[in-house]
Formats: structure tokens, sequence, C-alpha cells
């Protein structure tokens, strides 16, 4: 591009990005440059986190880089086109971070794990913390109902055809759940209920 005595900085978008998929450092860096706000802004918008933002922002610059021989004027500018890279990019790591529901009949192995690490201390909620270890404590059968009715949405009706007892014996242990829960975690936790 300098052959032709234009400074990188004056060189259409459509040039950059062709000179681009030649592998010229100079060129690439000169991209990144003029579109890394645009890219990070898009990216720290959809994931709210500025770590992942960035890494979001470095794929969005692979994939400019690996896809520019394809890049078609037809269908948009190169902002336009770098901005959809972008937000796509972040909208799947926002779906890959989304917790997946884990099945009533696998809630035995969970129920008595608390995990304790500093890092997921740091990253949970203190309240949270402090109800998964009072949730921990429950005898087993009530723990697992009161998961049902709380996480899963279970009725107590549901919940007594999927254990195989009766209606009242699961509204019972729900009851008594709750209120041993209301009790290890204090008034400030029954408030919300």
């Amino acid at each position: 591009m300098r052959r032709l005595g234009l400074p990188l900085g004056r060189v259409p978008d459509e040039a950059l990005l062709a000179g681009m998929a030649t592998g010229d450092p100079e060129i690439a860096l000169a991209f990144v440059r003029r579109f890394q706000r645009m890219v990070f802004g898009i990216a720290i918008a959809v994931v709210d986190d500025p770590q992942l933002a960035e890494d979001i922002a470095q794929q969005t610059f692979e994939r400019a880089w690996r896809h520019a021989q394809v890049y078609d004027t037809r269908r948009g500018s190169v902002r336009t086109w770098l901005g959809t890279i972008a937000h796509n990019l972040a909208v799947d790591a926002v779906r890959a971070r989304r917790a997946t529901p884990v099945s009533p009949e696998d809630l035995d192995a969970l129920l008595g794990v608390v995990n304790r690490t500093p890092e997921q201390w740091a990253l949970a909620d203190e309240a949270a913390a402090r109800m998964r270890a009072a949730v921990a404590e429950l005898p087993r059968e009530q723990a697992r109902a009161v998961v049902m009715a709380g996480i899963y949405g279970m009725t107590a009706r549901q919940i007594s055809e999927f254990e195989g007892i009766p209606l009242g014996t699961a509204k019972t242990r729900i009851r008594t759940a709750m209120g041993k829960l209301r009790t290890v975690l204090g008034p400030e936790r029954a408030d919300h209920d």
C-alpha cells in the first residue's frame, strides 16, 4: 500500500482487508488498529466480561484474516462484516457459558458435593454458597425434594410421581427442607422466599 504512496491510515477498508489476506504484518496491524475499538465494543456489550471480550476480539481478527479472500463487497462494508463476525462469536461465547440443567436422576451424585476451592468461592455469590452448603446438610430425600421444587420447578405432585412416594410425603419433605433452610440461613433469607 505504501508503494502506492498512501499512508495505511488512509487506505480504504476493502484494500486493507485484501492486503491483510496477503499476510503482510504491517497491513494486518493497521487493519486491527482501525477496527479494534469497534470489535471490542461489540464483544464487551454482549458478554460483559473484559477478558472474554478480548479473546473474542482476537478470534474476530483471526477469522477475518482466514476469510479475507472470500469477503464480498456486495454483501456489506468491511465494518459491517467484521461487526457481524464479532457479534456472532460473542453470542456463541454467551451460549457456551450458560449452565446446563442437571437431570433429577443425577441429583444424588451432586447433592453431597459442595465446591470449596478459593476460585469458586471468589466467583460465587455468598448467598448462593451458603444456600448450597445448607442444602448439602439436609437429609438426602429432603434435599432432592427441595431442589426438584426450587431448581426444576416441579410441583409436589410431580415430585411424588417421580420419586414414587405419596403426595403428602413429597409436600412434607419440601416443607421440612424449607423450614430447615430458613433456620440455617436466617431471617434475611426467609424474607426473599
